[in-house]
């Protein structure tokens, strides 16, 4: 049996953004080897709990929106999205279970400010430095990161690939303060923008980056290895507590 991956849709109020950006996310965990269930943003609660408890992980993807800033007591910056309720909902009601239980998590760009603020962190609402951190999708590998040695992050790097890692780049926010139980493992190395963060519970595997190797896995082994580590995890959750 294949592990299930309960993943949200992207945003509720771009339809055309989360069609064109939803699928690099499906192809990628089924790549790994895991079968994605998507969580439609117009579920009841109830219903995205049904689905969550069927599931053996949660991949929280990129959003056109960005987090309230009220929820983390800050006001909203000029540049700051426009929120999208229904994805917290759905995000904050799959973190709850996974959580719970200890089910793998892996978060991607606006999945990674999700995380973060969910377990009480704080954002950058706008990015403000000599690097340009949202140059988008068609720009190729934009910036390094620099990952550290004592991270789960870092068993997933390339042999061929040095401590500092080229990644994609399509955001302009990040995290702030550090999250309850999660720690900063990559920076940029050009602005030390945080670009990852992970779970410190050895038991419970969290991860979350700021860049999207759901469209490079296909080319880039950094980016394919992350996929293949999640679902792995979801595997042996499912085989350890299922």
């Amino acid at each position: 049996m294949k592990p299930r991956i309960a993943i949200p849709e992207p945003c509720s109020f771009d339809l055309e953004y989360s069609g064109r950006a939803f699928p690099p996310y499906l192809r990628a965990i089924e790549a790994a080897g895991g079968e994605p269930i998507v969580i439609p943003l117009n579920s009841t609660p109830e219903e995205i709990a049904r689905r969550a408890a069927s599931c053996h992980a949660i991949l929280l993807p990129g959003s056109r929106a960005d987090v309230d800033p009220q929820k983390y007591n800050a006001s909203k910056h000029p540049e700051t999205a426009q929120a999208d309720p229904l994805r917290d909902s759905a995000d904050e009601l799959l973190l709850q279970d996974a959580y719970n239980l200890r089910k793998p998590v892996f978060g991607i760009c606006y999945g990674l400010q999700s995380l973060n603020v969910w377990r009480t962190g704080t954002l950058v609402q706008h990015i403000e430095t000599k690097v340009n951190h949202s140059v988008g999708s068609k720009a190729g590998m934009c910036h390094a990161v620099t990952v550290a040695e004592d991270s789960l992050l870092k068993k997933d790097i390339a042999d061929t690939q040095t401590d500092a890692v080229p990644v994609n780049s399509s955001h302009h926010q990040s995290a702030e303060v550090v999250g309850d139980g999660l720690r900063a493992v990559a920076y940029c190395t050009d602005d030390n923008i945080i670009e990852a963060i992970e779970g410190t519970s050895p038991e419970h595997y969290v991860m979350a980056v700021q860049w999207h190797p759901e469209r490079t896995f296909e080319q880039d082994e950094f980016s394919s290895n992350l996929f293949k580590t999640f679902v792995e995890a979801a595997r042996r959750w499912n085989g350890e507590y299922s």
